[in-house]
């Protein structure tokens, strides 16, 4: 192997359920991946818990991957189940609240 390889890191195989617990009453967060052109990160959320209304001057993705999620972007709401992702756009307000426990990941944008 030469040196320049072996300085790199080795690819990972990752399972997302398992990267993150619940915990009562709570929101938590993982990052994965941080860099100028976006980042990855899991959340899992336990029932009635959530993320208030914000906006992020960046496009992004939520994967759900386990639960279910009520999604409001711009004032329509749209409920997601496991599998099923939506789109954010830039700069238009948006808020989460988990209608059982649910996780996902969010891919934000920058670039």
């Amino acid at each position: 192997m030469s040196e320049t390889n072996q300085n790199k890191e080795d690819a990972e195989i990752l399972n997302l359920e398992s990267l993150l617990d619940y915990q009562e009453g709570s929101v938590v967060s993982r990052m994965l991946v941080n860099k100028k052109v976006g980042s990855v990160t899991l959340f899992s959320f336990d029932k009635d818990q959530g993320l208030s209304e914000h906006t992020a001057p960046f496009d992004a993705l939520v994967y759900v991957f386990n639960g279910k999620a009520e999604i409001i972007i711009s004032k329509k709401s749209y409920i997601l189940n496991s599998g099923q992702m939506i789109t954010m756009p830039a700069n238009e307000p948006h808020a989460l609240k988990a209608l059982e426990r649910f996780k996902m990941m969010l891919i934000m944008v920058k670039a």
